[in-house]
C-alpha cells in the first residue's frame, strides 16, 4: 500500500489550496470582509480587494485564423455605449420607411416627367413634319372660324416646334 501516503498527500494539498482561497472585499458600509466564498452579487469590482487565484478574471483573446499572433496584443474594441431602445428602433424604422416612400415617389415622378417629355417630343416632331411638308394648315380663330395659316405664321410655328424639340428630345 505505497499509494496510500501519496493519496493522503494529494488530499492535503487540495485542502491547503482551498484554505488559501480567500476573498476580501468592502461591504456596503465600508467594512472589510473576509470569506472563502465570493462576495454577494452586486458588489462592485472596485470593492473586491482580493480574489483567490482560481477566481481571477481571465482575459481570453481569440485571434482569427490567418492573422498574426501580434493582433492579440492589440487593444480590444470597446463595446457600443448602449443598445438602441425600442422607441429608437421604431423611429429609425419609420424614418427608413419614409425615406423609401419618398424615393419611390421621386422615382415615379421622374418616370412621369420622362414620359411627358417623350410625348411632347413626338408631337413636336410630327408638327414640324406637317409644317415643313407644304400642305395648307388651318387654325380656328376666336370666332370659331377656320383660318388658313400664312407664311409668317407658318415660320413662327416651325421655330416654336424646333424649340420644343430642342428642349424635349434629349
Amino acid at each position: 500500500m505505497q499509494h496510500k501516503p501519496l493519496f493522503v498527500a494529494l488530499i492535503g494539498l487540495a485542502l491547503a489550496a482551498s484554505a488559501q482561497a480567500q476573498w476580501k472585499w468592502k461591504d456596503a458600509k465600508g467594512n472589510v470582509q473576509y470569506s472563502d466564498r465570493p462576495p454577494p452579487a452586486g458588489t462592485p469590482d472596485k470593492d473586491i480587494l482580493q480574489r483567490p487565484p482560481s477566481a481571477a478574471p481571465r482575459i481570453v483573446t481569440i485571434v482569427p485564423a490567418g492573422q498574426p499572433a501580434s493582433a492579440a496584443s492589440a487593444p480590444a474594441p470597446q463595446p457600443a455605449a448602449s443598445a438602441p431602445t425600442k422607441a429608437e428602433q421604431d423611429a429609425a424604422a419609420r424614418k427608413k420607411q419614409d425615406q423609401e416612400r419618398d424615393a419611390a415617389k421621386q422615382k415615379e415622378e421622374e418616370r412621369r416627367v420622362a414620359e411627358l417629355k417623350r410625348e411632347n417630343c413626338s408631337r413636336a416632331q410630327a408638327n414640324l413634319r406637317d409644317l415643313q411638308s407644304g400642305i395648307r394648315i388651318t387654325r380656328t380663330n376666336e370666332q370659331g372660324e377656320r383660318v388658313f395659316m400664312d407664311d409668317a405664321q407658318r415660320a413662327a410655328e416651325v421655330e416654336r416646334a424646333r424649340n420644343v424639340i430642342t428642349s424635349e428630345c434629349k
